[in-house]
């Protein structure tokens, strides 16, 4: 074989190599753009003025707004940490406003390894339960020594009932819950160590009975603190 052959061979089995590589990255493109098209499509059905506000942190997408004249955020992030034994992709519906709480006051249910969703690892005192928290659930917080209204808290947790509810979080900035809303597809994961989600979209009456929850116990906590007052 010449050197010239040689080349062109060489030649022809790279481009053989590098055209459907850059077809299939086209096409993930292409699907992920759509993705996002959709997703912020549904949101603007509960939130109608919601702005993509993302800030180019793969995996992660995030929107804000108002709803029911309240400021408020709706992000997903796809988790992919080594340590969990599939990748999730989560979604989190925060009410940006004042609450009259003392500090950050943080439940999670079932807390195992570290996640790229919350802080609640970094948080350094441990909160006892009162009657009415889920057994699974437990209670953090930034400040060692102050209240929360934990009777307060515990009678609006009816969503957590459901089992895919991860995360509260009540801060003197807003309420915030956490819901999965799917874990990796198990048989492409396990071979080609991919994220894949099938057909998962953001379920608008999802985000407006998360919304309704997070803004219902805003409302009772800053009520309980008015009356105390």
């Amino acid at each position: 074989m010449s050197e010239l052959t040689s080349v062109l061979f060489a030649g022809a089995i790279a481009l053989a190599v590098v055209v459907p590589l850059a077809w299939l990255a086209r096409k993930s493109r292409n699907r992920a753009e759509a993705a996002l098209a959709a997703d912020t499509a549904g949101i603007r059905t509960v939130v109608a003025d919601a702005v993509d506000i993302s800030d180019g942190t793969a995996g992660v997408a995030i929107w804000a707004g108002t709803w029911n004249g309240l400021r408020v955020q709706v992000r997903t992030i796809v988790d992919t940490l080594a340590t969990r034994k599939l990748p999730a992709r989560w979604l989190t519906v925060t009410v940006t406003e004042p609450v009259d709480v003392p500090g950050t006051f943080d439940m999670m249910m079932r807390p195992g390894s570290a996640t790229t969703f919350s802080n609640f690892d970094h948080l350094g005192h441990t909160l006892p339960k009162t009657a009415g928290f889920p057994v699974e659930a437990v209670l953090r917080t930034d400040r060692k020594g102050v209240a929360f209204p934990q009777d307060v808290i515990a009678g609006h947790l009816d969503i957590f009932a459901e089992g895919r509810a991860k995360e509260l979080l009540v801060t003197p900035k807003g309420v915030r819950i956490v819901w999965l809303l799917a874990e990796a597809e198990r048989a492409r994961y396990g071979v080609f160590r991919q994220a894949a989600f099938g057909d998962t979209k953001l379920d608008p009456a999802l985000i407006e009975r998360l919304l309704q929850s997070a803004s219902t116990l805003r409302d009772a906590i800053n009520e309980r603190k008015r009356q105390a007052a």
